[in-house]
């Protein structure tokens, strides 16, 4: 119990350090670029404590969810002194206003990228996303087996030897085509290989060198989960097999682990992508969740479900785990922001473009620029986002308080 209180907490602190550090990237570029910053506050409600360095007024507040960064003149329609105006954020060139308002996004992503490079140079990075087909082990033997036990720990017999190994496969091979075929993955090698029987030609990469092997292709028997029932017996079905493993954990040097990691990144990036345009049609399932359905673990989950099964994670040992979800939420938080709606960073900067596209037509008809958008025309769409931003999160975090995504 001690180890989930102290993982749930470490996670929430992980949040607050991310979020402290999203609107220092804000604070930072745009001091970098003469822009007037006010004030810089951790937390919201009650001040704690405050000091002034310079003309910036940093302090911490009571309720540690969030954070702000008050840059003077950040619309046309903010009030600035007569010494502030000429300073005012509104006033800038449309590529500094984007470098500040991206600033807080780059931030997370930045976040997101250490953390999965210190895992890659430490514990390694989960094979899973990236699915390197480099063989970690191969098998004495092969057989029938009924049970995944029988799987994992097969009883050879004398001079029965697995096709990896009868046909010359090695630790540290990697099967780039099977059959003619590309395998980028070592799904794609499995799907490739489980139709298959006899003789087929493998290209591996060994060494840096491309090496064919024939390898003979055994079909075997083999306990398979129903995903329609996944409670229920599985089922005995044939499937080809040669008798390799493939690691768990891909492992790297200080060096190489950039690249690592770097790969790491994009494949979150794509799955962050994914899950957002999958948003608005698993939200009738956090619904049905709340009141009594079975919690779907693809749904979405507030602060308040991550953190908690942080706190899972770490009361199982699972340190692989809560850090991977900490970078994918930095990666949720950043890719969220940019989305071109008020009040988000995103929407701030769809604004600023759409006032140099604008102007540039006005330039080509000979008119004059138009000066800056009106906020006050674009407060209703505003606060329908916030309103609908609202909604959801008080859905999510219910759900995660009444019927909570759990590892087991």
């Amino acid at each position: 119990m001690l180890a989930y209180i102290f993982g749930v907490v470490l996670f929430a602190l992980g949040i607050c350090v991310s979020v402290a550090l999203h609107e220092a990237g804000h604070m930072v570029s745009a001091k970098a670029f003469g822009m007037k910053v006010r004030r810089y506050f951790i937390g919201f409600g009650p001040k704690v404590f405050s000091f002034r360095r310079g003309e910036t007024e940093y302090g911490v507040k009571w309720i540690p969810l969030g954070g702000f960064c008050d840059i003077a003149g950040m619309t046309a329609l903010d009030e600035v002194t007569p010494d502030e105006a000429p300073r005012a954020m509104w006033r800038y060139k449309t590529w500094k206003r984007t470098i500040v308002l991206a600033a807080g996004s780059v931030t997370h992503f930045i976040l997101g990228f250490v953390v999965l490079y210190l895992m890659a140079v430490s514990m390694g990075l989960p094979n899973a996303l990236i699915g390197k087909a480099q063989i970690a082990t191969v098998a004495d033997c092969v057989h029938n087996a009924t049970t995944d036990q029988q799987v994992l720990n097969p009883t050879c017999q004398p001079g029965d030897l697995a096709p990896a190994k009868q046909g010359g496969l090695q630790p540290g091979d990697e099967i780039v085509a099977v059959g003619g075929t590309a395998t980028a993955t070592y799904a794609d090698v499995t799907a490739k290989i489980q139709p298959m029987s006899g003789p087929v030609d493998f290209e591996v990469k060994r060494n840096g060198q491309l090496v064919h092997l024939t390898i003979n292709v055994a079909q075997v028997e083999r306990p398979v989960t129903d995903p329609n029932n996944p409670q229920g017996a599985p089922k005995i079905v044939k499937v080809g097999t040669i008798g390799v493993g493939f690691p768990s954990y891909l492992h790297y040097n200080a060096w190489t682990a950039l690249g690592g990691a770097g790969m790491f990144t994009g494949d979150m990036f794509a799955q962050t992508w994914d899950r957002l345009l999958e948003f608005p049609e698993r939200i009738p399932a956090v619904v049905h969740s709340i009141f009594g359905g079975e919690r779907d673990p693809n749904t979405p989950v507030s602060v308040v479900g991550a953190s908690r099964i942080g706190g899972e994670a770490v009361e199982a040992g699972l340190w692989p785990l809560f850090l991977i979800l900490l970078a994918s939420l930095n990666f949720f938080i950043g890719v969220f922001n940019l989305l071109p709606l008020l009040p988000l960073d995103g929407g701030h900067i769809a604004v600023t473009w759409y006032e140099r596209v604008r102007d540039w037509v006005r330039g080509l008809r000979g008119k004059a620029a138009g000066g800056p958008v009106d906020y006050t025309k674009l407060s209703a769409i505003t606060m329908v986002l916030v309103l609908v931003g609202g909604a959801v999160t008080l859905l999510t975090v219910t759900a995660d308080i009444v019927n909570p995504i759990r590892l087991q």
